[in-house]
């Protein structure tokens, strides 16, 4: 996929037609992708698991998943594309992604993120998200640790 200007960027549910785009993206994304076989249970079993991509025109740029459980949400994973990373495709994925926690009255949503990722980092800042804990050698793949990110909406009624 060239560097192309964004169109018609928008955010959709993921759906199984996706997952030869989203599986590029992981593997480039990641130095442990997902296989195949996760993604279909996520999106086909899971019934917690809500997965989202993020498009112009017929090209997947990014994808976003997460698990709402009750009033929590664990964001399990973000990626963009290398060519369409720092174009917004991460933020709007993410501000999606809040935004349909909210709707689902989630009052809490934490991510992990690798502590080396300082972009990551800044936009889950910008959306309100702060560290609260790091998980001691969490990525397999080099024994990095994980710092883990928090979110908290107000209690409704407070005045908030």
């Amino acid at each position: 996929m060239a560097s192309e200007p964004l169109v018609d960027l928008r955010v959709v549910k993921m759906v199984l037609a996706d997952l030869p785009q989203v599986l590029e993206i992981e593997h480039l994304s990641y130095p442990t992708p997902w296989s195949r076989r996760a993604f279909v249970s996520e999106l086909t079993e899971n019934a917690y698991a809500h997965y989202l991509a993020a498009k112009s025109g017929s090209r997947l740029l990014g994808y976003a998943g997460m698990w709402l459980v009750l009033d929590e949400a664990h964001i399990t994973n973000v990626a963009v594309h290398p060519n369409a990373r720092r174009q917004g495709v991460g933020r709007l994925l993410m501000e999606t992604a809040v935004q349909l926690t909210e709707e689902h009255g989630c009052r809490t949503v934490t991510l992990e993120v690798r502590r080396t990722n300082q972009v990551a980092q800044s936009l889950y800042r910008s959306l309100g998200f702060q560290v609260m804990g790091v998980r001691k050698g969490y990525y397999t793949d080099n024994g990095e640790d994980a710092l883990i990110m928090v979110r908290e909406r107000p209690p409704l009624g407070d005045g908030a």
